[in-house]
Formats: C-alpha cells, structure tokens, sequence
C-alpha cells in the first residue's frame, strides 16, 4: 500500500522506519529541524493547502493518509482531511495524549496570548518554550520583564528585554535544570506537547517549585481512525495490504 505520513514528532519517525519494509512509504516534513535518514521517500516542505496536498495525493497513488503531526499543527491537519476527502482516500490519524499535572505542579492554563500575558503580569523573568510566537510580541515586553526564548531557529530581535536560544532537543533534566536556574527563571511558559521527548522542563520546574503556564492545545478535526498510542496504529498498519 501507499502511504503518506505527515511526520513532524518522534513517533512519526518511528513509524516510517517500521513500516518502509512492507509498505511503499512517503515521509513528508515541514523541514525546520533535523531532516531525518529513513529508508523510504522523504519530502521536504508545504504542500500549498489542501489543493497541494490533494494534487500530491492523486499524482503520488497514496492509498492511505496518515496525520502524525505535532498537536500543536492544528492547520495541516485541517488541511489532511480535506484533501483526503477530496483525493477521496481514508485518514488516519496518531493523537499524542496531553500531559496531565502531578503532585507539586503549579499549572495555569491559557487558551490564546492574551490569557498568556495576563497569566504572566506578576512574574520576572519568564522561559517560552513556544517556538516562535513570542518573537512577534517584542515590542509588547513589558519593563519589568525578561523574557528567555528557545526555539529552533530565528534572527535574534534588537531588545534588551530578551535573550534568544536557538536549540534542538530533547534536553535532559539536569540541563534544564540548569538552564533554569542560570537564567533564574520564575516562571515557564510551555505548550502541552505530550510525549517524552521535551517533558524534562517540566519535570524541572516541579522539582525547583516554578509555575508552569500551560498553552491550550487546538481543536483537531476527527480522522477515519484515531490512534492514541503509537503501537497501536503500528500494529493496524501490519495488518493491511
């Protein structure tokens, strides 16, 4: 069979290395961070919406489009299921289950970046884990804060009021922990990603007794099949032909 997996997370990549041996296999990324080496085809870049993505679709013969993107890409996966739709093929879809708060964590969800500056009125010295969205707001610092601001990959912006660090994970916790108190950050800024890869910084924060303010995961649409564990929808895939 066909496939088009549009990756972007760990499990996506794990998936496509399993699954290149029985299947012919296409393994689509945005491209903004490490391009992966998998056994199969690797596309690099957008689509064009979802006539791109339908196009692709029907010029390729893919039989079957798998949505295994970061919960947080809330636009492709719109875009997913209208193009399959349209391409008039089944979506499947790996839904990474939300972390959940445990003893000792301080969490206080925003649902946009309004609630998120509200939330953020009586702290200092602010950590984002957001990617890029708080290089937009610049301007909007206010005096009494600094803001630390890790993504994959950006010009640095001219303000005194924040610092840039450009890096790829996953960290460990002894380097977030670290990275916390170098910078003595008050309060981390964290969109709830799910998954192990990144989830050290929270488990710094419990462990240094800092506040997390949780961004809200968007409203996804709902696929043909829904897997909420990766070897799950591993295991469905084995299965047909």
């Amino acid at each position: 069979m066909r496939l088009l997996i549009l990756g972007g997370i760990g499990e996506a990549l794990k998936l496509a290395h399993t699954l290149a041996s029985i299947h012919t296999v296409i393994y689509s990324i945005a491209g903004k961070g490490r391009i992966p080496n998998l056994p199969c085809q690797v596309r690099i870049g957008g689509f064009g919406g979802v006539d791109g993505l339908t196009t692709f679709l029907r010029e390729n013969q893919v039989q079957l489009l798998i949505d295994c993107t970061h919960p947080y890409a809330a636009q492709i996966s719109h875009n997913a299921l209208q193009a399959a739709r349209q391409a008039d093929i089944p979506l499947w879809a790996y839904r990474r289950p939300a972390w959940q708060p445990m003893v000792g964590d301080d969490w206080r969800f925003a649902a946009d970046w309004s609630e998120i500056q509200f939330a953020l009125r009586e702290f200092q010295r602010p950590f984002f884990t957001l990617g890029l969205e708080p290089l937009r707001h610049v301007t909007d610092i206010p005096s009494h804060q600094h803001w630390l601001v890790r993504c994959l990959a950006a010009e640095s912006p001219i303000s005194s009021h924040m610092t840039l660090l450009c890096a790829t994970g996953p960290f460990t916790l002894e380097q977030e922990s670290i990275l916390l108190r170098k910078h003595r950050i008050d309060v981390l800024v964290a969109k709830n990603s799910g998954g192990g890869a990144v989830e050290a910084k929270l488990t710094a924060a419990r462990k240094i007794a800092i506040p997390v303010i949780m961004f809200d995961r968007p409203r996804l649409p709902v696929a043909d099949r829904e897997f909420t564990e990766s070897g799950s929808l591993t295991n469905a895939l084995f299965f047909i032909g």
